[in-house]
């Protein structure tokens, strides 16, 4: 998974520094707001003058998933103190939400209860110094490539979240809310520009995950 996230922590970084990002200014970017989908669309977004409050907009709007992923947290967090949860919980990515996740739900079926924090905190670490670490080697080399869409890594995320989902897969029946989220994501984005879609799939993903639990 590691290494399906590399490509894309240096296409990151090549994408500012083409756009006039420092490395500095890449690794403080990164560092601050850790959250791959939004750092991209801001880069997108970066001219001269910035349009700070578009670019503010745009990343809530992908970053709001995280609400909903905090969220799924809450019944393994719920008896940690919140001086514990709160620093968690920024360094929490798609990645290592996912991993948390899947090792809580184990722990559940074993008996053992409780969120296993060294296990989450070891994850975010690895993936947080890592991701920082390239995005700003490819800021600092940026300006010497061309066109990165040309590398051909792609393909790179949709295999990293193709991993992810193979992690937590139990059966079709419970993935229905997936498929739902899928659909409408894709709809969204097809239909409507910008990135309205994340939420989109989002919402509609947590509301079918609610409504299929009430029916059972």
């Amino acid at each position: 998974m590691l290494i399906g996230l590399l490509p894309w922590a240096i296409i990151l970084g090549v994408q500012g520094g083409q756009k006039g990002m420092s490395w500095l200014e890449m690794m403080l970017m990164t560092g601050m707001n850790f959250a791959g989908g939004s750092e991209f669309a801001a880069v997108d977004l970066w001219t001269h003058p910035l349009p700070i409050l578009l670019i503010a907009g745009v990343t809530f709007m992908i970053n709001s998933r995280h609400i909903l992923m905090g969220a799924a947290y809450a019944p393994y967090m719920k008896n940690a103190p919140m001086k514990k949860v709160l620093p968690s919980l920024f360094f929490m990515c798609d990645e290592s939400w996912a991993l948390g996740l899947a090792e809580a739900q184990k722990r559940k079926a074993a008996g053992l209860g409780g969120f296993n924090f060294a296990y989450y905190g070891s994850t975010c670490f690895i993936m947080y110094t890592t991701w920082i670490l390239f995005a700003s080697i490819g800021a600092a080399v940026g300006p010497m490539f061309g066109d990165v869409a040309a590398w051909g890594f792609g393909m790179a995320f949709p295999a990293v979240f193709l991993v992810i989902m193979r992690g937590l897969w139990k059966s079709f029946s419970a993935a229905r809310p997936w498929f739902v989220s899928l659909i409408v994501a894709a709809i969204t984005c097809l239909s409507i520009d910008g990135p309205w879609y994340v939420p989109a799939g989002a919402l509609s993903g947590l509301l079918t995950a609610y409504l299929l639990g009430a029916q059972e």
